[in-house]
């Protein structure tokens, strides 16, 4: 059932520019993107995003399991206006699912989920990803022309909004493995000190004795490094 509390386009918009992508996944940014579209089309009964990379298509966010079943005999199909939109980037409408002969195996499916008009929206995220956010409605020709139109201008604002949420998703995995670097190099320096206190060598030859040790024992340098700087710490477990 449409969503009684409809929401100004305007509003979305604006609720979708308050988006903090430092304080927000991905994953949630996703639900809100497409709770705001349910809200915000006329018509819509229930709304999916759909992205696509290498390892295939899934829902990444939805309102309601209709929309995942729907999306799902898609993906196992191979086809479908989702997987059009999102392949072309382009607005891919079925007034009415009955009437339509380009995918009618999925459109049987659908109609018997409860399905009988849709529309879907093409978002590019990024070079490796594509994206398409769905719109489902219970009744045919649920979606006028100004429903498109509004659905292709927040489609323009949720592209934005997923890519950067995406680019900050990725730009926090980066910072991740950065600081793991860092906190590796800064183990293995403590660890170069100690040997070169006590057996009065250079920095070179305390290198040298953890990369042997390394090797031999078929740890990583930076596992050798951080025993022995405990051990250091802790003289009783040495």
């Amino acid at each position: 059932m449409t969503n009684p509390q409809a929401m100004k386009p305007t509003d979305a918009f604006a609720e979708l520019g308050r988006i903090r992508f430092t304080a927000t996944d991905l994953r949630t940014a996703l639900a809100t993107v497409a709770g705001l579209a349910q809200q915000t089309i006329p018509g819509a009964d229930d709304v999916s995003v759909t992205l696509v990379g290498a390892q295939g298509a899934h829902t990444a966010a939805f309102t309601g399991q209709r929309a995942t079943a729907v999306d799902e005999w898609q993906y196992h199909q191979g086809h479908g206006p989702c997987l059009a939109a999102a392949a072309a980037n382009i607005t891919v409408s079925v007034p009415d699912l009955a009437g339509d002969g380009r995918w009618p195996h999925w459109a049987a499916r659908a109609i018997d989920a409860g399905v009988h008009s849709s529309m879907s929206v093409g978002l590019p995220l990024h070079d490796s990803v594509s994206g398409a956010f769905n719109v489902y409605a219970t009744k045919p020709h649920a979606f006028d022309d100004d429903a498109v139109i509004l659905a292709e201008t927040f489609a323009g604002y949720a592209a934005v909004a997923m890519a950067n949420a995406h680019l900050y998703d990725s730009a926090a995995s980066l910072a991740d493995h950065t600081q793991a670097a860092m906190d590796s190099r800064a183990v293995i320096e403590q660890a170069k000190g100690i040997i070169m206190a006590e057996r009065r060598c250079t920095d070179d030859e305390a290198f040298t004795i953890l990369a042997n040790v390394s090797q031999d024992s078929g740890r990583k340098l930076s596992d050798v490094a951080g025993a022995l700087v405990a051990s250091a710490v802790h003289p009783r477990y040495r």
